[in-house]
């Protein structure tokens, strides 16, 4: 990913206003998948004058641009990432609500095999894992 998410709205010639920009930039520095309640919290810390509305629409656009991916995990809350991440599978920990990210070369050749088996080239996935820590 050699672009951000401000310089790719920009390229897609979306409309960034400060709080937009602010919105952004806490998306960039995101490790993790927030949710918009978190996003707001983030944002506003930044700008006070930032509304949860404005950071729906935002995500909204952003989504919509092909700038985010919205990932649902099944606990009602919708999360978002970047949509130029690097591939990666995600294990959800269904006591915490932790979103483990991992890469497994097995599990992608896998699918491939799978894929080609079926007649199919695969141009691309999301697998998502549910799980709970097993007692040690």
């Amino acid at each position: 990913m050699t672009e951000t998410i401000t310089e790719r709205c920009e390229a897609k010639s979306l409309r960034m206003t400060g709080q937009r920009r602010t919105i952004a930039a806490v998306l960039e520095e995101s490790a993790d998948h927030p949710d918009v309640e978190e996003l707001h919290k983030r944002s506003a810390a930044r700008d006070a004058n930032i509304s949860i509305a404005t950071v729906y629409r935002t995500v909204k656009l952003f989504e919509e641009a092909g700038i985010l991916d919205k990932l649902e995990f099944g606990d009602g809350r919708a999360r978002y990432e970047d949509a130029e991440r690097e591939h990666h599978d995600h294990l959800i920990d269904m006591n915490s609500g932790a979103v483990i990210e991992f890469v497994d070369p097995e599990i992608e050749a896998l699918q491939e095999r799978i894929a080609e088996k079926l007649g199919y080239k695969l141009i691309g996935h999301r697998l998502e894992l549910y799980g709970v820590p097993k007692k040690t």
